[in-house]
């Protein structure tokens, strides 16, 4: 049997205002069914957490004429929630490291360049239950890969 590490994980980054925040959610939630491993191998993860605005929209005044103002600039986005990954001795530090790369890279072939990859980092699991807003959205892994 696969040892099975569970790490409390804070993932944020900026998104164009017109990103739709559940398909962000699963968007990250997916990027870390596989995550790679040191010497070509990889392993299964799974995210089981939340997705919330952590900020406002930006909106600019209607234009003359135009009945809706206009959001404007990037939004701050954010996911809570517990990775759990099946790996032979894993290593926090190495987890952390494979899905920051792998949400990066999810995040810039959904949405671009968008001037900094995204956060990922171990926070407490206090942090996840107390400061998961009651209005955030579900970020669960929905594939399921098989790990090299």
């Amino acid at each position: 049997m696969t040892p099975t590490m569970i790490i409390p994980v804070l993932v944020t980054t900026d998104l164009p205002p017109d990103a739709d925040l559940a398909t962000f959610g699963r968007q990250v939630a997916d990027a870390v069914a596989v995550l790679p491993a040191p010497g070509g191998a990889s392993f299964a993860g799974r995210l089981e957490g939340s997705v919330f605005w952590l900020d406002a929209p930006l909106v600019a005044p209607a234009e003359p004429g135009s009945p809706v103002p206009v959001v404007e600039e990037l939004r701050f986005a954010a996911v809570l929630g517990m990775l759990e990954v099946d790996a032979p001795e894993p290593v926090a530090r190495q987890v952390l490291a494979a899905a920051r790369a792998v949400v990066a890279a999810a995040v810039t072939a959904a949405y671009g360049d968008l001037g900094s990859p995204p956060a990922v980092l171990a926070i407490r699991a206090e942090d996840v239950r107390e400061r998961t807003p009651k209005t955030a959205l579900p970020a669960v892994t929905t594939q399921t890969m098989q790990p090299a």
